[in-house]
């Protein structure tokens, strides 16, 4: 399978980590570019920032609209159901991304998977299942699909990520109480989390990009 199309972004020569970052429903690559800036990244930690497409599909909740999407998404009574195959499907998309880091010269331990609402949950997907050890993961107004099948799907290299999650207290789209069962599952089987939440609806604030950057600094190392 071809890698996905995706735009890049270096923060300075010669990267030596890399952050792969999913954007959400509808969204496109460039969605989260302007954010690198807003991080404020030492230059003396060289990052190669990864904004890759999701493909275009029928997306059920939105009328079967065509759009960018990483798994389509159906209502099961009164709750959306993610399409599970779906967000594995994305998730072995993301692994070919990792992959060809590692081979660029990235060492597993310094890539971090980022994603914000569909993103971040193909992100935790990816990133508590891949084979070996990783620098982390950022979770940004998401949520854990499959939650039931961590215990026996997750990689054993990755039982201890550091994993980033933040969400808006307003949010209607994702509602707070999904995130916080995630949150609860990912914590009951040892992972580390950084928990935050904000005054905000499905969005990002410049709080959570300065946690954000504090974070990356901590587990990438200056």
């Amino acid at each position: 399978m071809p890698l996905l199309p995706a735009l890049e972004l270096v923060t300075n020569h010669n990267p030596t980590a890399s952050v792969i970052w999913l954007h959400g429903l509808g969204a496109d690559g460039h969605d989260f570019v302007p954010v690198v800036k807003e991080l404020q990244l030492p230059d003396a930690l060289p990052v190669r920032f990864i904004f890759p497409h999701a493909p275009q599909q029928p997306v059920t909740v939105n009328n079967g609209m065509v759009m960018r999407a990483w798994y389509d998404v159906a209502y099961d009574g009164l709750e959306r159901r993610p399409d599970d195959a779906g967000v594995l499907k994305s998730a072995a998309a993301v692994n070919d991304l990792i992959a060809r880091e590692i081979a660029r010269g990235i060492p597993a331990r310094r890539i971090v998977l980022a994603g914000f609402s569909q993103g971040g949950a193909v992100a935790l997907t990816a990133g508590t299942r891949y084979p070996e050890r990783l620098g982390g993961i950022l979770a940004l107004s998401t949520y854990l699909p499959m939650p039931e099948q961590l215990d026996e799907a997750g990689s054993e290299a990755n039982r201890s990520l550091p994993i980033f999650m933040a969400h808006g207290l307003q949010d209607t789209v994702i509602p707070l109480r999904m995130a916080e069962a995630s949150r609860a599952r990912l914590e009951s089987l040892g992972y580390p989390m950084e928990w935050h939440t904000y005054p905000m609806a499905h969005s990002l604030c410049m709080e959570e990009v300065e946690a954000l950057s504090r974070w990356l600094q901590r587990h990438l190392g200056v």
